[in-house]
């Protein structure tokens, strides 16, 4: 019953989108026909108004209709006194301004409809990025099935590059899967057999022999698709300024309308109060600013997909960051070594890299570059062996070279060594050990000062970081930039959960730019992501920022906050004037031709101070 009340509601929601897109489309077209037929070929009054009328007649009565539903529903909003104004400009002949009041109405719908069919996108996106067959192995044999038939216990073939379907446990072979849309972390994992794969996650360059433990459906890739179900239809809707404004000019001017009628008994009074009431502030000077700010930050490599937030960011009192890629370069470097035993930091880095270029494991890439940058000539490596479990062997000037994790070592060596911090891995030399090598996802350069100005300058009560990384390492970054409050190894799930907590207590703004991210952006008041590199990350982000950098982050909030303060200039500056008209009107001194220019005069002063928006800032970050 649920799920038939959930269909139901998407198409009606399907039905309403498609309505105002064409509304929007037809009284485009009708207002530009008449301006031709009336400027441009001279045709008689009559005949040119009859596009508008056609407008009004298919486009204006539906947009009365769904008005007249929510006065039931008890919903009131900017939207009220434009279906009043519809039916007003019909009466008073004023067909181009009523025309225009359409054209408001179904743009604005359309495109806040628009905005909200984006979790719908994310969740196709995820769809297409699984396969839709496996690979099942029967001895040396190989079938193809499709993936709703993959049983538990199953054997199953990943080619390379290809991506896992099913979570299981690797049988045979070894190589690396990159498994960031989950965890978060840069790092492409090592896989051997015995080692877990998880569906979702992408095969290296090697075949890989793996056991199904789970159905395509119980699978951690099936899992985040749910979370995102969920966060779409958890996620409150955002109540835009029109609409806040609207809530009390609305009465106001309706009850003036009606205290002018029946004061003078002159249904006149009521028109010309209605005609210059029309809430054009709000229908146009509104979307105009948001316009702006659209095109000022599509300037500045801001992608605005839904205009709502532009509206919000400047109250979003909380910050939620994921660590890698985010507040992180998103690449493990090699920070520190550590020589003993008498062995020189110079000589075990250049004997680690001297191996390690024949190892495909995820930090090879970090000695190697740290050798490059030290100026180390490599040396001729010979035997080389790297089985699994068992590390990274070979010959190297005459001397055996191990590299393994601490966890490879006897318990009573491991402690003799200095303590563990982190990622590392230890340097043997000649069974003796040499060296700690240890890794950091170091910190961008703007991330501890834009941490520490977001209070004073943006008045942040709370900065959160969000990781799927181990601990060590969240709370090293986090100490670094001067995060107080961290939560490590959580998943999407766990992310969206405390996402949503803490968008129940204020509006926030989560930061990401990973798969593993996408639920969290979209539970979020405002969710913005880095870089296109990821379609699903992209789609599920209300802003996505194409340059990996803070400083837009913060030009984004300084585009929000000064698009709202003009926007409420020109609303309520034009409502203020439009009250203004209204008692002039009541008093019978204003008719209602006059007052549809007068309103005509109000509304270009709001609309030409909303363009304002879209002029470059002068001060674009502040820290």
């Amino acid at each position: 019953m649920a799920a038939s009340n959930a269909s139901l509601a998407e198409k009606v929601f399907q039905f309403d989108r498609a309505r105002d897109l064409h509304i929007a489309v037809l009284s485009t077209a009708g207002i530009l026909t008449y301006l031709l037929l009336r400027y441009l070929f001279e045709v008689p009054s009559f005949w040119s108004r009859a596009p508008l009328i056609l407008t009004l007649v298919l486009g204006g009565v539906p947009l009365v209709a769904v008005v007249v539903r929510k006065i039931i529903s008890r919903e009131f909003g900017s939207d009220l006194l434009a279906a009043f104004s519809i039916i007003t400009a019909i009466i008073l002949g004023e067909y181009l301004a009523g025309a225009i009041v359409v054209l408001m109405l179904s743009g604005g719908t359309a495109l806040e409809s628009f905005a909200a069919r984006r979790a719908s996108s994310v969740l196709e996106a995820l769809a297409r990025r699984m396969p839709q067959i496996a690979h099942r192995r029967n001895g040396a044999a190989i079938s193809e099935l499709a993936l709703d038939q993959v049983s538990v216990g199953d054997t199953l073939a990943i080619f390379p590059h290809e991506i896992c379907p099913v979570d299981g446990v690797l049988l045979e072979g070894q190589g690396t899967m990159d498994e960031s849309y989950l965890t978060g972390e840069p790092f492409l994992m090592a896989k051997a057999p015995g080692s877990p794969v998880f569906s979702g996650a992408i095969n290296g360059d090697s075949a890989l022999t793996i056991r199904a433990e789970k159905r395509p459906v119980d699978s951690r890739y099936e899992k985040i698709m749910q979370v995102m179900k969920e966060s779409k239809e958890n996620r409150p809707r955002l109540r835009r300024l029109g609409d806040e404004l609207g809530a009390w000019y609305t009465p106001v001017a309706m009850a003036l309308a009606i205290v002018a009628w029946v004061a003078s008994g002159d249904p006149r009074r009521f028109l010309a109060v209605l005609v210059v009431a029309t809430p054009c502030p709000l229908l146009i000077a509104i979307p105009v600013a948001v316009i702006g700010a659209i095109s000022l930050a599509a300037r500045s490599g801001i992608i605005i997909k839904n205009p709502t937030i532009l509206e919000q960011i400047a109250s979003c009192r909380t910050l939620i960051f994921d660590k890698t890629g985010t507040l992180t370069y998103g690449k493990p470097s090699l920070t520190d070594v550590i020589s003993f035993s008498g062995f020189r930091e110079e000589l075990v880095l250049q004997k680690a890299a001297s191996v390690e270029l024949y190892s495909k494991h995820p930090l090879a890439g970090a000695i190697l570059d740290a050798a490059q940058t030290a100026n180390l000539a490599l040396e001729p490596a010979s035997e080389i062996s790297e089985k699994p479990g068992e590390g990274l062997r070979g010959i190297v000037g005459g001397r055996e070279i191990w590299i393994t994790g601490r966890g490879k070592v006897p318990a009573k060596l491991s402690e003799s060594l200095p303590p563990g911090a982190g990622l590392e891995c230890l340097l043997f030399v000649d069974g003796t050990p040499a060296a700690i090598f240890r890794f950091r996802d170091a910190p961008r350069k703007d991330t501890q000062p834009f941490v520490k100005h977001l209070k004073p300058r943006h008045d942040v009560s709370k900065v959160m970081l969000i990781s799927g990384d181990r601990e060590s390492e969240v709370r090293y970054l986090a100490e670094t930039v001067g995060i107080t409050e961290i939560y490590a190894g959580k998943s999407p799930e766990e992310k969206v959960a405390i996402v949503r907590e803490e968008t129940k207590r204020a509006k926030t703004l989560f930061v990401g730019d990973g798969i593993n991210d996408a639920p969290a952006l979209q539970t979020a008041t405002v969710g913005v992501a880095f870089g296109l590199s990821n379609d699903i990350t992209s789609e599920a982000a209300d802003a996505v920022i194409l340059e990996t950098s803070l400083g837009k982050v913060d030009e984004l909030f300084h585009i929000g906050r000064r698009m709202r303060a003009i926007a409420l200039q020109s609303a309520v500056g034009g409502m203020l004037l439009s009250i203004g008209g209204m008692f002039v009107a009541a008093a019978g001194y204003l008719p209602p031709v006059a007052g549809a220019v007068t309103q005509e005069i109000i509304d270009l002063i709001a609309v030409l101070n909303a363009v304002r928006v879209a002029l470059p800032m002068r001060v674009r970050t502040d820290f």
